[in-house]
């Protein structure tokens, strides 16, 4: 990925104002010059190389559904629809229809940039040209391609000009000494990486679109995004079905309320299947008295006897209680192995992420309550970072009340909370620290995690943390989480 210098005040000039006539999703017309330069200023000034204005414009008005027809093919002419797209002098043969085709084709059918989309049009004032840049920026990364660094300035003065004038310039330049050859370059590039990309953005920068992260300065979503990073990576390595349970696998004894085990409530159809007990009363008339087979047997032979049935599934809920605690000493957590890619912190935080999407999937019939417990000394916080990392990612089940997040003084605290839940409730409990932390709740299952190094260590009940069979550490944290979930989902 090259990027372009344009040094030269007036090339830059040339390079925008001759991109804007290379716009394909609109015809080039003075009402779509300074949005379209608007956009790039927003992208240029965050310090991003910017690709040909023509694709910026294309993109922006794809995003913000200000194209004529929503599908790839939209661009030809048709009755009642946009007109042909302005043909360009001296223009490579092909070209722009391969950016149809390949670049523009990619934006209607990929759907993290549908699902961008929808974001982007609920964005208002210049939260929408900074989301449009975000997603401009992410989609460089992910394809590769190259664009032009030059002085902001250039945008600033073409937007104070007229549009027809800077049009004007654009087209005459066009004529007089033909399309920069960068121009060609840079589309070439476009389509090429286009074509290799799989998807516009990634799972985390959609994330953070929806979540309203996207805006904010890159150095406050940098750890966001590497936990929504190793919770992908974790969660790739998973079976996509329910593991079976461990042959020497624990009973938790429980003991559950009634209505969450029984039947409530009275009978609410018919069926041709069932017990005697629920058998209708008036099939009994079918009985008679003479030679056999008689009607009766006939019926029940051919399975066309009646009973009574109920509808017991949104009463047959299991409770689980899942408590996750996270120890104060996990500030060393935050360091950064030569062997891993995240720090500690960061593959701690994912893992537990995938533990809850995971659970939620695989157990999705169970009443599932996953709370998260946070050291709290006074007025200080020490993990209180990891705290809003867990607030921004959990924000949709924290509303639901699926997820919540506590604090604690003492590990004793959490431990009768547990106790508590535990009799009504199959409950199990996460200790996740950096040294060896004792912990005893009554009928719980206790699972430990120790972050000590680049290696975690996972020990279940009274048993000493241990490390898993791995070859690297990245192996060694699928194996902890395998093991974990093995235990949990039976």
């Amino acid at each position: 990925m090259t990027t372009h210098t344009l040094r030269d005040l007036d090339d830059a000039r040339t390079f925008l104002q001759q991109g804007l006539w290379l716009q394909r999703v609109q015809p080039p017309t003075p009402a779509t010059v300074r949005p379209a330069l608007e956009w790039a200023l927003e992208a240029a000034s965050a310090g991003q190389p910017l690709p040909p204005v023509g694709f910026v414009a294309d993109l922006g008005h794809v995003a913000f559904g200000l194209d004529w027809a929503p599908h790839a093919a939209g661009l030809r002419s048709q009755p009642g629809g946009p007109p042909d797209a302005v043909s360009l002098p001296h223009w490579p043969h092909g070209l722009s229809r391969a950016y149809e085709d390949h670049v523009l084709g990619k934006l209607y059918a990929d759907w993290t940039f549908s699902r961008a989309r929808d974001v982007l049009c609920r964005y208002q004032g210049r939260d929408r040209a900074r989301g449009l840049a975000f997603v401009l920026n992410q989609f460089r990364h992910r394809a590769g391609f190259a664009g032009a660094e030059f002085s902001p300035g250039v945008i600033k003065s073409l937007i104070e000009m007229r549009p027809e004038e800077v049009l004007a310039k654009g087209w005459e330049s066009l004529q007089r000494d033909g399309p920069l050859a960068v121009l060609a370059e840079l589309y070439e590039g476009l389509i090429a990486a286009s074509r290799r990309c799989a998807e516009v953005l990634a799972p985390e920068d959609v994330f953070e679109l929806e979540h309203g992260t996207a805006l904010r300065p890159e150095g406050d979503r940098v750890a966001l995004r590497q936990v929504l990073q190793a919770a992908a990576r974790l969660e790739a390595a998973l079976p996509r079905h329910r593991p079976r349970p461990p042959s020497h696998r624990q009973e938790v004894p429980t003991r559950v309320l009634d209505e969450d085990t029984y039947p409530v409530g009275g009978f609410s159809s018919l069926s041709n299947r069932g017990s005697m007990e629920s058998l209708l009363h008036s099939q009994l008339a079918c009985m008679e008295k003479g030679e056999r087979p008689d009607l009766f047997d006939v019926k029940f032979l051919r399975d066309e006897l009646l009973y009574y049935a109920r509808d017991e599934n949104q009463f047959r809920r299991r409770r689980r209680t899942f408590a996750l605690l996270l120890a104060a000493d996990l500030t060393h957590a935050r360091f950064k192995d030569a062997e891993l890619p995240w720090q500690r912190g960061v593959l701690l935080l994912g893992l537990l992420v995938v533990l809850v999407r995971k659970l939620s999937e695989w157990l999705s019939t169970d009443a599932l309550t996953f709370t998260f417990y946070l050291p709290a000394q006074g007025e200080k916080a020490p993990l209180a970072p990891e705290r809003l990392l867990l607030e921004t990612i959990f924000r949709e089940q924290i509303a639901n009340r699926t997820v919540g997040l506590a604090r604690f003084a003492q590990p004793e605290e959490v431990a009768k909370e547990c106790g508590q839940q535990a009799r009504r409730s199959l409950c199990h409990a996460l200790i996740a620290s950096a040294a060896a932390a004792a912990f005893h709740a009554e009928d719980t299952a206790v699972t430990r995690l120790q972050v000590a190094g680049p290696y975690p260590a996972l020990g279940f009940g009274d048993e000493p943390p241990s490390l898993p069979e791995a070859n690297e550490p990245v192996e060694a944290w699928h194996a902890a989480l395998r093991q974990v979930l093995e235990r949990w989902v039976y």
